[in-house]
C-alpha cells in the first residue's frame, strides 16, 4: 500500500492506561492492542499521543516513550485506580482535559467512556473521529445477557449515539460488527473490521513441560464474565492419571476481588488445591514463557469481542479449548483448537483429554496453529487501521470489512 502521510494521532483510552501489565485490574486484550498499534505508527513517522486518566499522584503529565509514543495523563476523578464502572463519572472533567490538548488530524476512542469525552472535541474541532468498542453493554433481552451487563446507566445510550455520529468504527471482529449493526444501529458505510494481530516473535513454541506434571493455561482477568470456574471444573473431571495442573494467569478486575474469594473456594471444594495455581498477572513476556511451553489454552469466557489470548496461544503452537463466545469462532478454528458448543465441566474434559494424550492431533493442530498466527501480524493491523484514517480524511468511505472471516 502506498504509504500515508505522516499524521497526528490522538489515541484516548479513558478508564485504563495501554501501558498496564495485562491481566491486572481492567487491563486486557484492549490494552495490548492499543500498544501493539500506538507503537508501530509511531514507528511509521506518525506522532501518536494516547491520552488515558491520571491513576497515580507519581505519574507526569506527559510522558515520552522509547518507541516515540507520548503518553498524556489527564486529572479526571481520584489520582488512583477506580473500577471501570465509576468512570462515567469523570467523563466531563475528562474531556475538559481533553479539549486543552494540542491539535490532531484525528482521534482515535477505545471503549464507550473514552468515546463519550472525546467525540464532541473531535465535532468542535471539525476533525474525524473513530470509534472501536471492544465490548458493548447487552441489554436484558438479548442473547448476550449471560455475564455482559450495562456497566454503568449511560452506557447503552452511549454507545448508540456514538455508532450513530463516529465518522468511523473499527470493530475487532466480524461477531462484533454484527452487534454494532444490529444492536446499535450503526450505518454499515461507517463499520470496518480489522483483526487484532500477535507478535509471533515473542510468542513462539517452546517444549511442552511434562515435570512434574504438564500443564494448561487459562490467562484472563478474574471476572463472573471470562468463565474461569468451568476451567476449574474441568480440570476437576479428569482422572489423577491425565489431570494436567492449571495455571490461571491474571488478577481480579476492579470490584470483583469477591470472585477470585469464589475460585478459592471452588478450587477447595474441588478437592484440587495442589493441581491449579494463581499466577497473578504476567508481563508480556512472561505470558509468553508460560504459554510456550503448556500443553493447551482453555478459554471459557460467556463473551469475547475477540479473544487475544487465542491468537497468542496459537502463535505459541498451542492448542486452543474454547467456548463459542463471540469473536473466539474467528479467533479459533479447526487448525488451531476446539470450540466447545457445550458449558458442560464433563465435556470440556473429555476435549481437553483428546489434546493430552492424542499426540499425533495436538502436533497436527500447534504446527496448523503457528501458521495461521503467522497470517495474524500487528504490522498488518497498523496498516489496515491507518488506512481507515487516511480514507477518511480524504473524504471516501471508510466502512468495509478489511479482513474475511477467519476459518
Amino acid at each position: 500500500m502506498a504509504a500515508a502521510p505522516h499524521l497526528r494521532i490522538a489515541v484516548v483510552a479513558l478508564h485504563t492506561s495501554p501501558y498496564g501489565a495485562p491481566g491486572s485490574g481492567d487491563v486486557g486484550g484492549m490494552n495490548v492492542l492499543i500498544h501493539a498499534t500506538a507503537d508501530r505508527m509511531a514507528e511509521l513517522g506518525h506522532h501518536v499521543e494516547v491520552i488515558t486518566r491520571r491513576f497515580s499522584p507519581d505519574l507526569p503529565a506527559v510522558e515520552q516513550l522509547t518507541s516515540g509514543v507520548v503518553t498524556r495523563y489527564i486529572d479526571a476523578g481520584p489520582a488512583e485506580l477506580r473500577p471501570k464502572a465509576e468512570h462515567e463519572a469523570f467523563i466531563d472533567e475528562f474531556r475538559e482535559g481533553l479539549g486543552a490538548l494540542g491539535e490532531y488530524d484525528i482521534v482515535h476512542s477505545h471503549h464507550w467512556l473514552s468515546g463519550m469525552a472525546a467525540l464532541p472535541i473531535a465535532e468542535a474541532r471539525r476533525i474525524p473521529h473513530v470509534q472501536s468498542f471492544h465490548s458493548i453493554a447487552a441489554d436484558a433481552k438479548t442473547r448476550l445477557a449471560e455475564g455482559e451487563r450495562p456497566e454503568s446507566p449511560g452506557r447503552m445510550g452511549g454507545e448508540a449515539w456514538l455508532a450513530r455520529n463516529s465518522d468511523a468504527i473499527i470493530a475487532v471482529s466480524h461477531a462484533e460488527e454484527t452487534t454494532i449493526l444490529e444492536r446499535l444501529g450503526a450505518d454499515r458505510q461507517r463499520v470496518t473490521v480489522v483483526l487484532p494481530g500477535v507478535d509471533a516473535r515473542m510468542f513462539r513454541p517452546g517444549t511442552r513441560t511434562d515435570a512434574p506434571r504438564r500443564y494448561v493455561v487459562a490467562a484472563a482477568r478474574i471476572e463472573p464474565l471470562k468463565g474461569l470456574d468451568l476451567a476449574i471444573s474441568t480440570v476437576a473431571r479428569i482422572d489423577d492419571e491425565h489431570r494436567p495442573d492449571l495455571v490461571i494467569a491474571g488478577g481480579p478486575t476492579g470490584g470483583y476481588e469477591w470472585y477470585l474469594d469464589e475460585l478459592h473456594a471452588l478450587v477447595r471444594d474441588l478437592h484440587v488445591s495442589d493441581r491449579v495455581h494463581f499466577a497473578g498477572p504476567k508481563s508480556r513476556q512472561e505470558l509468553a514463557e508460560l504459554l510456550s511451553h503448556a500443553s493447551a489454552v482453555l478459554i471459557p469466557s460467556h463473551s469475547e469481542t475477540y479473544g487475544l489470548v487465542a491468537l497468542e496461544a496459537a502463535a505459541c503452537g498451542v492448542p486452543v479449548l474454547a467456548a463459542p463466545a463471540g469473536g473466539l469462532c474467528e479467533a479459533v478454528n479447526d487448525r488451531t483448537g476446539i470450540i466447545a458448543e457445550s458449558r458442560d465441566p464433563a465435556v470440556w474434559a473429555k476435549h481437553l483429554v483428546r489434546l493430552l494424550t492424542d499426540a499425533e492431533y495436538a502436533d497436527t493442530l500447534s504446527a496448523t496453529a503457528r501458521e495461521f498466527a503467522e497470517t495474524r501480524s500487528w504490522t498488518r493491523t497498523t496498516d489496515e487501521t491507518i488506512a481507515v484514517y487516511t480514507a477518511l480524511l480524504a473524504g471516501t468511505s471508510a466502512g468495509k470489512s478489511a479482513t474475511c472471516a477467519a476459518g
